[in-house]
């Protein structure tokens, strides 16, 4: 029962009160014509807005965030989306889950279409486990396991006749043959999940024309996500049981606000509240399975992944189908364009990377030391698959920079259309993964050679504290050096070097405990490599 995933009142403001004393949300905002806070408990809702696809020569709309806090009391909170992040260090990790959030409280006679939080924290069982509350037990999303029941309601509006698809269309899609959703979330989470019991329904009629639910909004067309959700699950409540639901995918005959979501909802369904996660999609979303895939990945709570070129297009990382989901992809004749896999961090943040396949190197740790690193994709095995290079914090968390390794290989269902063949650096802050590059300036999409480490190359930490060189190829990915310690903070670049022999190179310990490797005496190093781009 929902009480009693809920902290006790009194634990939960020293949740909160601890976060602010520890300086990891910042000291409260300066709030104008407001009289003191207040701490509000309820669920996170996060909804992720991805425009429509256009021509190459037109520029596209920008990806949305929406941030609602669905108070216990029933009231709907709509947070501004850019101070959420800061209050919670990683707000993503914190989707569909029960939170506290501290709020100022508005002067008598005073509104505000988007509050200002000063600190969210987690109330839920998850959080109890959490010794503390610095930015690394804040950011733990909550694992995404076992079967993961969606069901597809097609809702067409008032004014609009056309049925593009039919039932047995959208059912079918989550069917367990290759290119059907069924089998590409288990494969991309290593079996961990399934879709069994997903099923279609409709076509419901809405009580409205679409002019009811998409309205202007400061000169901008914006959708009422919440009441197409309610509306369209009472359309279907009498036809559909929503028994252990866990995912609503909803398909509309019309165009939304030119953007498809995913997220989660709340409404009133078989006589019960209930809020699973779900997605709104417009007839380019559900005609391709990449962009349901990626609203469905924001369902299970997912964020975007970026690259490295600094602009504020977010779907120019083809490595994940959370960027980019169009490009590099393998076609489908009957389900479009099929979803490319996501990247490792968006993996282990749904709790689907093995203890034994991952390894956290702290920061500050010295050495050098020669291992396999494993191709992304496969299932079977022990090996590592995953490399997280942590740096020293900074003063603030939500600015804290870590990087990832992973190989990806160009074969396979859902892969067979990649770039290539490499090994793939991430830059991860804030709960968003940004692929590196070794171009200079970087590419405007990451399916570069500068994306790519392959033999013979070297990639750098921009500080120097850690360094990778891909050495050579196996039969189930690559053999790579990964030397860490020494940074370089100023001066002119130093001399390139190569890898250290191998002979003088330790193996990677094995994984124990939370795999963390314990600290081991520094090899004679040469220089610290401080230029980020590649050498070969």
């Amino acid at each position: 029962m929902e009480h009693r995933n809920r902290l006790p009142h009194r634990r939960t403001a020293w949740f909160v009160c601890i976060a602010l004393a520890w300086g990891i949300l910042g000291a409260p905002s300066a709030h104008a014509q407001t009289a003191g806070t207040t701490v509000v408990q309820g669920r996170l809702a996060l909804h992720w807005g991805d425009p429509a696809p256009v021509a190459r020569q037109q520029k596209a709309l920008p990806a949305r965030l929406r941030a609602v806090l669905l108070a216990d009391d029933g009231r709907r909170i709509p947070l501004d989306p850019v101070q959420a992040k800061r209050a919670a260090v990683d707000l993503y990790a914190l989707a569909n889950r029960r939170v506290a959030v501290s709020l100022p409280v508005l002067a008598q006679g005073v509104s505000a279409r988007e509050r200002f939080a000063d600190a969210i924290v987690p109330a839920d069982r998850l959080a109890e486990a959490a010794p503390a509350l610095g930015g690394k037990q804040v950011a733990a999303a909550a694992a995404v396991m076992g079967n993961t029941r969606w069901v597809t309601l097609m809702c067409k509006f008032s004014d609009i006749a056309t049925e593009q698809k039919n039932q047995a269309f959208f059912a079918s899609q989550y069917g367990n043959a290759v290119g059907q959703l069924g089998h590409y979330w288990s494969e991309v989470s290593y079996g961990q999940i399934n879709l069994v019991g997903s099923s279609a329904y409709g076509w419901f009629a809405l009580p409205k024309p679409r002019s009811g639910y998409v309205t202007m909004v400061d000169g901008k067309e914006d959708a009422d996500l919440d009441r197409l959700f309610q509306d369209c699950v009472t359309a279907a409540d009498a036809q559909v049981d929503f028994t252990g639901v866990q995912g609503i995918n909803m398909m509309f005959n019309g165009d939304l606000d030119g953007y498809a979501w995913g997220g989660g909802a709340c409404a009133m369904m078989d006589g019960a509240r209930r809020c699973p996660r779900a997605t709104w999609n417009p007839p380019w979303s559900f005609a391709n399975l990449a962009p349901l895939a990626h609203e469905m990945g924001h369902g299970y709570g997912l964020p975007h992944s970026d690259n490295s070129d600094g602009d504020d297009d977010t779907y120019d990382n083809p490595w994940d189908v959370m960027s980019d989901g169009w490009r590099n992809a393998v076609s489908d004749p009957v389900y479009g364009t099929r979803p490319k896999h996501i990247n490792m961090i968006q993996r282990d943040r749904l709790g689907w990377v093995a203890s034994a396949r991952k390894w956290v190197v702290p920061a500050g740790l010295s050495g050098s030391w020669q291992f396999e690193l494993e191709y992304a994709a496969l299932a079977d095995g022990t090996g590592r698959q995953l490399v997280v290079l942590n740096t020293p914090d900074q003063i603030d968390p939500a600015f804290t920079v870590s990087y990832t390794l992973e190989a990806r290989n160009r074969t396979g269902t859902y892969e067979g259309g990649l770039a290539g063949t490499a090994v793939i650096v991430h830059r991860v802050r804030g709960g968003t993964a940004y692929s590196e590059d070794a171009d200079f300036p970087p590419a405007n999409v990451a399916n570069n050679e500068g994306s790519m480490f392959k033999v013979g190359e070297t990639w750098s930490a921009p500080n120097g504290g850690y360094r990778l060189r891909v050495d050579g190829t196996t039969a189930r990915g690559f053999l790579v050096t990964l030397t860490a310690g020494g940074q370089v903070t100023g001066g002119p670049l130093l001399p390139r070097t190569g890898a250290p022999p191998v002979s003088s190179v330790k193996p990677a310990p094995p994984a124990t405990g939370n795999n963390r490797i314990s600290p081991r005496p520094a090899l004679q190093r040469r220089a610290p490599f401080r230029d980020p781009r590649r050498i070969r």
